[in-house]
């Protein structure tokens, strides 16, 4: 039997039943793939139902605040694909009169949608003849066909793309994409793969040759960057500080504390330090330490303290980012994971 009818025939004796894979309706596909980008299906699923529940169709969708969009994203992380789904929601109303295309060509030109996702939404939706590419997809490939060009490689990115449009060039799209995505998710895993029930393992290169554990080849990441954020958490008379985050860094346009940045951890707080608190909440603020935990992004470890703040006296004038809100509205505002869960932790 050829790969493909391997794959297939694994596909269709072991899928998950995952609600998006009962519809055609390529506004629901392409919610669950953006959704689930770089996330994991048990992390994922409950906000694809959270946003299905809120947003059933596309015109709902276009009709949201960011607030509201980043709110039911919290936790999920990279909130930009939250912002550019907003933005392509409108742009859907606006160009395509509410129909949410399915075609690779139009898709591929929305915000927030790449080669794969592109691929995903037109096959699923429509049968396109798209080859979906991503990270469960170059692994099975990698390990089988023995390719040893990293992924994230020109000349392995075009292999890999040349290889994966062969191999779907006679088979039924929806069906075979599906079905090498969910092998490399449950069979041929990062970790652990379950080779010795594999239907493949008996022509797979990576496993008779025993580099399993060396496919795919990946080149190194960037160097990752270390940042020691300390926040200040100022509650009185059911009112708390917060600011909103800007553009140009993580987490923007989310709700946080008032923050000062620092080049490494203040395990002994320096007199400038103290200076320029003084400088923001007053001569007589006191400080004491709540909180201290690590925040892991892509191509960030964030360092972060939290520091309860009493006696405190802000100059709104000078600092108008800061607000003075009520902490009940505050808690609907929508905020970065590590905000959230100290916000369920320690404010009431």
């Amino acid at each position: 039997m050829s790969f493909q009818l391997e794959i297939v025939a694994w596909y269709l004796k072991n899928k998950r039943d995952l609600p998006w894979r009962n519809t055609t309706d390529p506004y629901v596909i392409w919610l669950s793939e953006i959704i689930l980008q770089q996330t994991r299906v048990e992390q994922g699923l409950p906000y694809f139902n959270r946003f299905l529940a809120h947003f059933p169709d596309v015109s709902s969708f276009a009709a949201a605040s960011e607030e509201q969009v980043l709110k039911l994203w919290q936790g999920l992380g990279y909130y930009s694909r939250g912002r550019n789904m907003l933005h392509t929601a409108k742009l859907v109303m606006s160009k395509y009169a509410g129909e949410f295309p399915t075609s690779y060509q139009e898709l591929i030109a929305l915000k927030g949608i790449g080669a794969y996702t592109a691929a995903a939404i037109s096959s699923f939706s429509s049968n396109e003849k798209q080859a979906v590419v991503d990270g469960n997809v170059y692994r099975v490939l990698a390990r089988y066909f023995g390719i040893s060009h990293p992924i994230n490689s020109n000349i392995g990115q075009k292999e890999f793309a040349d290889l994966a449009k062969q191999l779907i060039a006679d088979q039924e799209p929806a069906i075979y994409n599906q079905a090498i995505m969910e092998f490399g998710a449950l069979q041929c895993k990062p970790k652990a793969p379950l080779c010795e029930t594999c239907p493949l393992r008996l022509d797979c290169q990576a496993y008779q040759h025993q580099i399993v554990d060396q496919l795919p080849v990946k080149l190194k990441k960037v160097k990752v960057k270390k940042r020691y954020f300390n926040y200040f958490v100022g509650i009185a008379n059911q009112q708390i500080l917060t600011k909103q985050r800007t553009a140009g860094d993580v987490w923007q346009h989310l709700y946080d504390f008032p923050l000062i940045e620092t080049d490494e951890e203040l395990t002994t707080p320096s007199a400038e330090f103290f200076d320029k608190i003084k400088s923001i909440f007053g001569t007589e603020v006191k400080i004491s330490l709540l909180d201290a935990r690590k925040h892991i992004l892509t191509h960030q470890i964030i360092y972060v303290q939290f520091f309860a703040i009493d006696n405190y006296i802000v100059n709104f004038n000078d600092y108008a980012e800061i607000k003075s809100v009520d902490i009940e509205d505050f808690k609907q505002l929508p905020h970065p994971k590590i905000i959230g869960d100290f916000i369920e932790k320690h404010i009431d």
